[in-house]
């Protein structure tokens, strides 16, 4: 890695305390100050967030009976959406290898934009657990020394530290590059580099628990596979890349800032090979389970088939594979870089595609048929599919409210007008920008 600039001096402790509390306001402040589309896009979700808050609250009065989960199928669509989104998350810090391990200067511009969307996804991703709990106030029972964790014996009390630790070192490096750029001072090194290198770590090992959390279930043998974690990462790079190319897309519009095609080359190039390995370990896993037969394979017979005259998933799994196939022949092609059409339409192929396929192909049949042989077909009912609608609305609003602050900062918009115990950053010459 290159030699990091001489970090600035640091105002003292008193102002510094001073400063952040100005930087709260400020950042606030730029947050809600857009033009037209803005607060449209902004009245659009809130809208849909209330209509979701208002189903969650009805379901917390009358109990998870509202949904369609029921003791053969216990986790649905909202477990589902958590799946996705813990790959959504990974993904989007993955975008810090080439920027680092690669030294690419390009991608640095925009590692905070897959930073902001770990942090929103991770909480989207707790959200959906929370509605899963149907009793949100048990919680404490996870909340040493009020309850047990059962750690390290139980995989989930490893999903709960990993998630949640993967959220404050993420909020951590965030808070901190923009908070020296607000100063006009250039990051320490020291106080972010080791939390990036760990960012990268933890985001293997956040998808990789989750998956862990599914293969460990024995008796469900539709999960029992080696190639679960595997599957999930190549996912995650799909996901991730492709979620952040069209945020650029929209970015670029919003503010009027290009940040070049380099970093998006970069991501489809990433796409490209990853797409392909996704694809051909569904190809891998579909073989084993049909060339080889037996009782185990009648959940994946379930899926891609039917059972008995019982095929509610079946739709739902050709739409993945064809939605995925298709966006992973746009990406191959070279036009991909010179029609902006092309690559947007990949992106959300791709996007829509794995997200059904880690939701609702792989999820809930896992659970059909049961163990007691008993096929109970799950459809999730209205009142799942507001919750999950107001969820991902409001993640998007925390979305783009992160990335007008980093983009009100980064622009020179949103600053520090004097600060006591030194002079402020000279608006010709600009503190460089924080190089995550």
């Amino acid at each position: 890695m290159s030699a990091a600039p001489e970090a600035s001096p640091s105002p003292s402790r008193p102002a510094f305390w001073r400063n952040f509390g100005r930087f709260l306001g400020n950042a606030a402040l730029e947050s809600l100050d857009g033009g037209k589309l803005f607060y449209i896009w902004m009245f659009c979700l809130t809208a849909i967030f209330l209509v979701g808050a208002n189903a969650w609250a009805v379901q917390v009065r009358d109990g998870m009976a509202l949904s369609n989960m029921s003791d053969h199928v216990s986790w649905g669509l909202y477990i589902a959406n958590f799946t996705f989104l813990v790959g959504l998350a990974a993904g989007g810090v993955m975008m810090v290898i080439p920027a680092y391990l690669y030294h690419d200067e390009e991608m640095h511009d925009i590692v905070i934009i897959g930073e902001l969307l770990a942090i929103a996804a991770i909480i989207m991703s707790l959200m959906f657990v929370i509605c899963d709990l149907g009793r949100p106030d048990r919680f404490w029972h996870l909340l040493p020394p009020f309850g047990r964790l059962h750690f390290p014996v139980s995989m989930l009390s490893w999903d709960v530290i990993v998630l949640n630790g993967y959220l404050f070192i993420n909020a951590y490096i965030c808070a901190y590059l923009l908070y020296m750029r607000y100063l006009g001072q250039t990051p320490d090194p020291r106080w972010y580099v080791p939390f990036v290198f760990l960012s990268i770590v933890w985001a293997i090992s956040i998808h990789t628990v989750t998956a862990f959390l599914y293969c460990g279930l024995g008796g469900r043998p539709f999960w029992n596979t080696a190639l679960l974690a595997p599957r999930f990462l190549a996912s995650a790079f799909v996901s991730g890349p492709a979620f952040i190319v069209l945020a650029i897309q929209v970015i670029r519009q919003a503010v009027g800032r290009h940040f070049g095609d380099g970093p998006i080359r970069t991501l489809v190039n990433i796409m490209r090979i990853t797409i392909l390995v996704n694809l051909l370990m569904v190809v891998s896993e579909v073989f084993t389970e049909f060339y080889t037969g037996g009782a185990h394979t009648s959940a994946a017979r379930y899926l891609y088939f039917g059972l008995h005259g019982h095929d509610e998933l079946v739709w739902w799994i050709w739409s993945s594979i064809t939605l995925v196939a298709v966006a992973a022949v746009l990406m191959l092609l070279p036009s991909v870089f010179t029609k902006h059409w092309i690559l947007n339409t990949a992106c959300i192929l791709a996007f829509i595609g794995i997200w059904i396929e880690k939701g609702m192909g792989l999820i809930i049949p896992g659970f059909v048929p049961s163990t007691l042989h008993e096929i109970v077909e799950y459809r999730p009912s209205a009142i799942e599919w507001k919750i999950t609608a107001g969820i991902w609305a409001l993640g998007l609003i925390i979305y783009t409210l992160f990335i007008k602050i980093a983009a009100g900062i980064v622009l020179n918009r949103t600053k520090l007008h004097a600060i006591p115990d030194e002079p402020p950053a000279s608006e010709s010459s600009p503190a460089p920008l924080p190089t995550l």
